[in-house]
C-alpha cells in the first residue's frame, strides 16, 4: 500500500510538472490517464479532488466541457444526418482551430453523455466508428445496411440489400423504413429506382478515400 501511495505522489508531481501538456496535447493526456489506471486513480471523478487542485482546472472539467461541445456538434447536424455522425467528423469539426482532441477524448466525452441519457453512444459501422445521439434502438440489421452503404457509394437499394445480404424484401424494407423515419437515410428516386443515401456514411467514406 505504501508503495502505491508513493507512486500516487510521484504521479501527482508528474501531473503538476506537465499540467500544460495534459491539458493541450491529446496523446500526452491519454498516456497520463493510462498511467493513472493501474494505481486506482481516476482524475475524471471530481473537480474538487486533489487531482483537480494539482492540475489547476480539473481534468474532469476538461471532459465535461468537451462533452458539451460534442453534444452541440451532434445536435447541430441532426437535421442533416438523423443523429448519427462519424467520430472522425466530430474530431475534425472540434479541431478546426487547434488540434486539442483525439479519438480517446471523444470516447470519454460520449461515455459521460451516455450516463445522462438521450441515447449517446459509439457504434461500429463497417470500418468506422459512429456517434449516435438519439435514443433510437438500432439492431444488427440497421448496422449491416449502413455497412453495405459504406462498401458502396454511400447508398443502397432494396435490391442491393436483398442480393448482398440474402434478405427477403420485407426484411430489407422494414430496416430501411426505420432509418428513413429517423432521418439517418434519405430517399432519392432515379429512373423508378429508390436509392437510400446515408449522409454520415457517405461523408465518412469520402474522408477515407
Amino acid at each position: 500500500v505504501e508503495t502505491v501511495e508513493k507512486l500516487q505522489v510521484k504521479l501527482a508531481e508528474f501531473a503538476k510538472k506537465h499540467q500544460a501538456q495534459i491539458q493541450d496535447d491529446p496523446a500526452f493526456r491519454q498516456q497520463f490517464l493510462q498511467m493513472c489506471a493501474p494505481l486506482g486513480v481516476d482524475p475524471l471523478v471530481s473537480t474538487k479532488s486533489f487531482w483537480a487542485k494539482t492540475l489547476g482546472v480539473g481534468i474532469g472539467d476538461f471532459y465535461f466541457e468537451l462533452s458539451v461541445k460534442v453534444a452541440e456538434v451532434c445536435f447541430a447536424t441532426r437535421g442533416r444526418n438523423g443523429g448519427i455522425m462519424a467520430v472522425s467528423e466530430v474530431i475534425d469539426t472540434l479541431n478546426r482551430k487547434n488540434k486539442l482532441y483525439n479519438r480517446g477524448d471523444i470516447a470519454i466525452a460520449v461515455k459521460k453523455l451516455h450516463t445522462l441519457g438521450g441515447g449517446f453512444r459509439i457504434v461500429k459501422v463497417g470500418k468506422s466508428e459512429m456517434i449516435i445521439s438519439v435514443p433510437t434502438e438500432l439492431d444488427q440489421d440497421h448496422m449491416e445496411i449502413m455497412t453495405l452503404a459504406q462498401d458502396g457509394e454511400g447508398c443502397v437499394t432494396v435490391d442491393d440489400v436483398k442480393q448482398q445480404l440474402k434478405w427477403t424484401e420485407d426484411r430489407a424494407e422494414r430496416a430501411i423504413a426505420l432509418l428513413l423515419q429517423e432521418g439517418m437515410a434519405w430517399k432519392d428516386e432515379f429512373h423508378g429506382i429508390s436509392f437510400y443515401w446515408f449522409p454520415s456514411v457517405w461523408k465518412e467514406k469520402m474522408a477515407m478515400e
